[in-house]
């Protein structure tokens, strides 16, 4: 499979700091290229942060991702993801 025949995913996950999801991620396979970036060898992620309103006095950081890869590899690993991130607040 070449990187031609990879699918994106976008995904936003709140409560969790930019940091702890690139710490996630690396333990997920993935190895941190760029203050945003995170590459493993059949799957990439980009990261990016939003501070969001969920109330009229309370913000949360919102992390962003813009997952790329083998569609075989990236679902499951997103799930894995999702799994970490969902447990990050307590």
């Amino acid at each position: 499979m070449t990187d031609d025949d990879w699918v994106t995913r976008e995904r936003s996950f709140r409560g969790i700091s930019k940091r702890l999801a690139i710490k996630y991620l690396g333990n997920l396979g993935a190895e941190q290229v760029s203050d945003d970036r995170v590459e493993a060898e059949d799957w990439a992620a980009d990261l990016s942060t939003q501070t969001v309103s969920i109330g009229p006095s309370t913000t949360l950081t919102q992390v962003d991702l813009d997952f790329e890869g083998d569609p075989e590899a990236l679902d499951p690993l997103i799930e894995r993801f999702a799994q970490k991130a969902m447990r990050a607040g307590g």
